[in-house]
């Protein structure tokens, strides 16, 4: 691989470390949500739809990592 395709997969590890950090800073508002709603709405809808938004919201993370990961690898 060249340097210039080396400085444009540089620059998109960039973005998504960006995007990661905006994905991990929701997750953490989203979980604090979570964890202060009043026991009297642990069974609602709005309950079941923060828990699986955290479960999205962990999924992308993953997802991010990864692509992260395989970026690195394809620049060795």
């Amino acid at each position: 691989m060249n340097k210039k395709r080396r400085k444009k997969l540089s620059n998109a590890i960039e973005f998504l470390e960006k995007a990661l950090q905006i994905v991990e800073f929701s997750l953490d508002e989203e979980q604090d949500c979570l964890d202060n709603i009043p026991e009297n709405l642990e069974s609602s809808d709005q309950y079941e739809s923060m828990e699986n938004n955290i479960d999205y919201l962990e999924d992308a993370i993953v997802s991010i990592e990864d692509a992260i990961n395989k970026i690195e690898e394809a620049t060795l």
